[in-house]
C-alpha cells in the first residue's frame, strides 16, 4: 500500500511539473530573443550576427539558442548548424508539410513578434517533436529562439 501511494505521489508530482518546465522553456526563449534584441540595439545587427555565429554562450545554452533570419528568409546566423547560414529554406516544410518559416516571416512583418508552432526533428534525440519558436522583428531581421515540447 505504501509503495502504491508513493508511486501515485511521484507520478502526480512528475506530471504536474511538465507545464512548469514548458513555461520555463517558453520564458527562456523569450528572454533569449530579448537579449539578442538588446545586444543588437547596443552593438548593431552585424555584431549580433557575428556573436551568434561564433557560438557566444550568451546566445546558446542547454535549452535554447538564438538565430537571425533576414526578412526574405535567408538564415544569417545559426550557432548550432552553421551549414544553414546563407541559405533560404522558406519553401521547406516541417514534418507535417507546414511552411513554418514562411509563417514566421509573415507574422513578423504583420505583428512584429509572436509564436509559431510546428513539428521538427529534435537533434538531441533524433525524434520528430512539437516545437514552438518565439520571434521578434528587429529592423530588417527576425530574431528567433525555439523550444521543443516533446511528442
Amino acid at each position: 500500500m505504501k509503495n502504491t501511494i508513493m508511486s501515485v505521489l511521484f507520478a502526480t508530482t512528475a506530471l504536474s511539473a511538465v507545464p512548469v518546465l514548458a513555461a520555463d522553456s517558453a520564458a527562456a526563449a523569450v528572454a533569449m530573443v530579448d537579449k539578442g534584441a538588446a545586444y543588437a540595439q547596443k552593438h548593431g545587427k552585424d555584431a549580433l550576427i557575428k556573436e551568434v555565429n561564433d557560438k557566444n554562450p550568451e546566445f546558446v545554452n542547454d535549452t535554447t539558442y538564438l538565430t537571425v533570419r533576414a526578412l526574405d528568409g535567408t538564415q544569417l546566423a545559426h550557432p548550432t548548424n552553421p551549414k544553414l547560414v546563407g541559405k533560404n529554406m522558406v519553401v521547406l516544410p516541417d514534418a507535417d508539410g507546414k511552411l513554418f518559416r514562411k509563417e514566421i516571416i509573415e507574422q513578423a512583418k504583420a505583428k512584429g513578434k509572436g509564436w509559431v508552432d510546428y513539428r521538427y526533428n529534435n537533434p538531441t534525440n533524433g525524434q520528430i517533436e512539437k516545437k514552438s519558436t518565439y520571434f521578434l522583428k528587429q529592423g530588417d531581421v527576425i530574431l528567433e529562439a525555439g523550444i521543443y515540447k516533446g511528442k
